[in-house]
């Protein structure tokens, strides 16, 4: 039985990414020959995006040959393995030596290379997923270029999923660092924060890292805590969303909250308000009354507000 839909952008990722069989040189450089591969470049980070060419075709990622990549004439760029579908095997590309690709080169004409949480709800869901894992990946490798143990180079291994220093033989794998991000609720209400740098009324879920040592749970009650003095008795889960930027993984919650009193660390918040469920109801339908504007769908936050919204 398949895993139930995740609601959340960036997650969804249908590749089988073949772990088992990365180590295999032989078997990896077959894939990486095989005329029937395809790869994504990314230049500067962010993909190579296809405009939809008529009203029956949506935007769409820009996988290449083998062949194509080749015609950039590039000095060994770091290749990643992404992951197999249907016996095809996908894979990132790096092309950030490239110079102008849009408009000279082989690559000229074809599309456009765009900042990703852009152009993601223009995307597939599943396809949005699977270039957040080869954005994730490449600035990975970008960087972790030198060992963290003795300082010199690494060399990537294991398809991309591993680097290791050729002097120390450290081994150096990617990262994903973990954020909690919660709605305190408490009776119809909920607790949405807002940053001094935000769009006049945006408010979100409270949000911060996992530190060392520490829970899930215990991440939500010390951050809530920390930044709005709210004490809380209960933690439920969510869902989750990759966010490459760099590498995050957003795990929502949902907290109990015992009190309502609210103590601003400003530091982080330049505000936080108790919003009532029919004002966020509101908000979500676009018929409010400019009080209280929510971040868009495809971030979790949003996600979040909208399944409390309609419990």
């Amino acid at each position: 039985m398949p895993l139930p839909t995740n609601p959340n952008t960036f997650a969804n990722n249908p590749l089988d990414r073949a772990g088992n069989v990365r180590a295999d040189e032989e078997w990896l450089n077959g894939r990486l020959k095989d005329p029937d591969s395809l790869f994504i470049p990314l230049w500067r980070l962010k993909p190579l995006i296809i405009p939809p060419r008529g009203p029956e075709h949506g935007t769409a990622a820009g996988w290449l040959t083998r062949e194509a990549i080749k015609a950039l004439n590039l000095d060994n760029p770091m290749t990643v393995f992404l992951g197999l579908e249907n016996d095809t095997a996908y894979f990132a590309v790096d092309i950030t030596d490239a110079r102008d690709p849009e408009r000279s080169g082989p690559l000229a004409g074809l599309g456009t290379f765009e900042e990703l949480r852009v152009v993601a709800g223009e995307l597939s869901v599943d396809v949005a997923a699977i270039l957040a894992q080869a954005k994730s990946m490449i600035d990975w490798h970008a960087r972790h270029r030198f060992c963290a143990n003795c300082g010199n180079a690494t060399e990537p291994a294991e398809a991309g999923y591993k680097r290791v220093c050729g002097s120390c033989n450290a081994e150096h794998f990617p990262r994903t660092d973990p954020v909690v991000i919660m709605l305190a609720t408490k009776g119809d209400k909920c607790l949405l924060g807002r940053q001094k740098a935000w769009p006049a009324k945006m408010y979100s879920a409270l949000a911060g890292f996992v530190e060392p040592g520490e829970s899930i749970e215990e991440a939500v009650a010390r951050e809530l805590e920390e930044e709005a003095g709210i004490k809380v008795s209960d933690v439920q889960y969510f869902s989750t969303q990759p966010w490459p930027y760099p590498s995050s993984l957003m795990i929502g919650c949902f907290a109990t909250a015992e009190t309502e009193d609210i103590m601003l660390d400003d530091l982080e918040l330049e505000e936080a308000v108790w919003f009532d469920k029919a004002t966020v109801q509101a908000a979500l339908a676009g018929q409010g009354d400019g009080s209280l504007f929510v971040p868009p769908p495809m971030a979790i936050a949003h996600q979040l507000v909208k399944a409390w919204a309609a419990s």
